[in-house]
C-alpha cells in the first residue's frame, strides 16, 4: 500500500502552506491575462517550479507568447525576448567578444540569452546551428564564446513557442533539444464565453500592461527547493519507471522515453503536488502529467498511420498499466 508522508515544514525551511500560497499567486496572476486556460497555466507554473524549460506549441493567435510573457512578468526575474529568424547567428543570442581599444583587452558582451527568464519566440525558425547554441544554455546552464565558458544566471528558464501548423521557413527541433524541454503544452482555442471576455478585457488596453510580479527570484529558488522535498512513495516511482519502460517496448514507437524523461515526470509530479497543496505525490499526479511530459520525447515508427499521435500512445499506455494502491495514513 502507498504511504502518506506528513511534514509540517519542508526540509528547505519553507513551510508547505507558504509555498502553496506563492504558487497559487503566480497561477492567479497569469490568469488575469490568459482567460479560460486554467489547466495550461497550472502546467506552465509546474514546469517553472520543477526547474525546467517549457515548450508552448499551438496555432497562431491563441496566446502562446502572451502566456510566456505573463509568466515572466509574474516572476521578478530579469527577462529577455528572442524573436528567432532563419538569418540569426549563434552570437546573436549568446553574445560576442569584442576588442576594447581603451583597455587593450578583449571583453565579453553578453547576448540576450543571459537572463533569468528567456522567451524564445518561434524557436523552430532558428537554424540548427543557433538551436545547438541554445541547447548548451538549456542543458549545461552555460555558454561558450571564443573558448571561454560563462555561467547562466540563477534561476534560468527558457519559455519557447512554436507553430506546428506552418512549416515554411522552419527547422524542426531535433529530438535532443525536444528532450531538454521539461514539459510541452498547448492552449487551444477559447470557448465562446472566454473569447468574449478576451474582447472585453482588451477594449482599451491589454491586461498584461497592468500585470505586476508576485514572486521574486530568491523566493522562486526557495519554491524550487521545496518541490524537491515533496515525498514520493516507492510504488509511485515504480509506476513512473513502468510508464517509461512501456514506451521503449511499444510496437508503434521507434524511440521511447529515456531516463531523463522518467526524472522529468518524477520532478513535475512533485511540483504538481505542491501546487495542489500536498506534501506527497499521488498516482493521479503522474497520470495527469504523463502526456505533456513524455509525448514530445518519443519518436513514432515510420509505419504508424499518420492519424496516430504520440499523445494517443501515452494515453494507451496509461490505460493499460495498473495504478498503485490508494493512499493510507502514516504517522
Amino acid at each position: 500500500m502507498l504511504t502518506r508522508h506528513k511534514a509540517e515544514t519542508q526540509a528547505s525551511g519553507q513551510p508547505l502552506a507558504q509555498a502553496y500560497e506563492s504558487a497559487s499567486a503566480i497561477i492567479e496572476n497569469v490568469g488575469k491575462v490568459i482567460v479560460g486556460k486554467a489547466e495550461a497555466i497550472r502546467l506552465a507554473v509546474v514546469a517553472i517550479l520543477a526547474g525546467g524549460h517549457l515548450l508552448i506549441e499551438d496555432a497562431p493567435g491563441v496566446g502562446k507568447t502572451m502566456l510566456a510573457r505573463s509568466l515572466a512578468r509574474s516572476l521578478e526575474c530579469s527577462f529577455k525576448r528572442l524573436q528567432f529568424t532563419p538569418d540569426m547567428l549563434p552570437g546573436d543570442i549568446t553574445g560576442t567578444t569584442v576588442y576594447n581599444q581603451k583597455s587593450g583587452d578583449f571583453e565579453f558582451r553578453p547576448g540576450p540569452v543571459m537572463a533569468q527568464i528567456v522567451l524564445a519566440d518561434e524557436i523552430n525558425r532558428a537554424t540548427p546551428k543557433v538551436q545547438s547554441a541554445l541547447l548548451e544554455c538549456m542543458e549545461e546552464h552555460q555558454i561558450s564564446v571564443d573558448g571561454v565558458t560563462h555561467r547562466m544566471p540563477v534561476p534560468f528558464h527558457v519559455l519557447a513557442t512554436q507553430n506546428p501548423v506552418e512549416y515554411e521557413g522552419t527547422f524542426p527541433l531535433p529530438e535532443t533539444q525536444l528532450d531538454r524541454f521539461l514539459l510541452r503544452l498547448s492552449l487551444g482555442f477559447p470557448d465562446p464565453a472566454g473569447e468574449l471576455t478576451i474582447l472585453e478585457n482588451q477594449r482599451f488596453r491589454h491586461p498584461i500592461e497592468d500585470l505586476t510580479p508576485v514572486v521574486h527570484a530568491e523566493e522562486l529558488i526557495g519554491l524550487q527547493a521545496a518541490v524537491k522535498d515533496i515525498f514520493v512513495d516507492r510504488l509511485v516511482s515504480q509506476y513512473i519507471v513502468a510508464l517509461s519502460g512501456a514506451t521503449r517496448n511499444h510496437r508503434s514507437l521507434y524511440l521511447g522515453v529515456s531516463p531523463r524523461g522518467s526524472l522529468a515526470l518524477y520532478r513535475t509530479a512533485q511540483a504538481l503536488a505542491l501546487v495542489s497543496g500536498r506534501d506527497y505525490v499521488l498516482p493521479d499526479d503522474v497520470k495527469a502529467l504523463a502526456v505533456p511530459v513524455l509525448a514530445h520525447r518519443m519518436v513514432l515508427d515510420p509505419s504508424v498511420p499518420h492519424k496516430t499521435s504520440s499523445r494517443d500512445i501515452v494515453t494507451e499506455i496509461i490505460n493499460s498499466l495498473p495504478v498503485p494502491g490508494a493512499m493510507s495514513g502514516r504517522s
